[in-house]
């Protein structure tokens, strides 16, 4: 749990995989929390253009900035993909939201030198810490 806190005290920056621009999903409403809490939020959805008020990126490997937390919206069996390209970019730690697990890639991650987070909800996460 130290971790977790460590993590979110840390980290400025969020890229989120998945962020929809609908109001009625979960990964607005995390967003928009975390944004409203300080974060900077960079939407990452090949669909959207822009969310939240901050221009959308079709993948990672898009986004022209550095990132600390790649905050993960999909199903887990397109972890491995995201994981790859949170370590290109040099992100410092991967979130898996709540319902996303996939072992082998938070191995891989954690053996690149991310903090990974698994199975969590940022937003709860950070409430709870606050």
């Amino acid at each position: 749990m130290r971790r977790i806190a460590e993590i979110l005290q840390q980290s400025r920056i969020i890229a989120v995989v998945g962020l929809s621009g609908k109001r009625f999903r979960p990964s607005f409403g995390v967003s928009e929390y975390m944004q409203r809490a300080g974060y900077r939020i960079i939407p990452v959805n090949p669909v959207e253009s822009e969310v939240l008020g901050e221009k959308s990126y079709p993948d990672l490997d898009s986004v022209p900035e550095a990132i600390d937390i790649v905050d993960i919206f999909r199903r887990s069996e397109f972890v491995p993909e995201i994981v790859e390209a949170a370590i290109r970019k040099g992100a410092k730690a991967i979130w898996m939201q709540e319902g996303v697990i996939h072992e082998e890639a938070a191995r891989r991650a954690a053996e690149a030198g991310l903090d990974v987070v698994m199975d969590r909800c940022i937003l709860k996460e950070h409430r709870r810490l606050g």
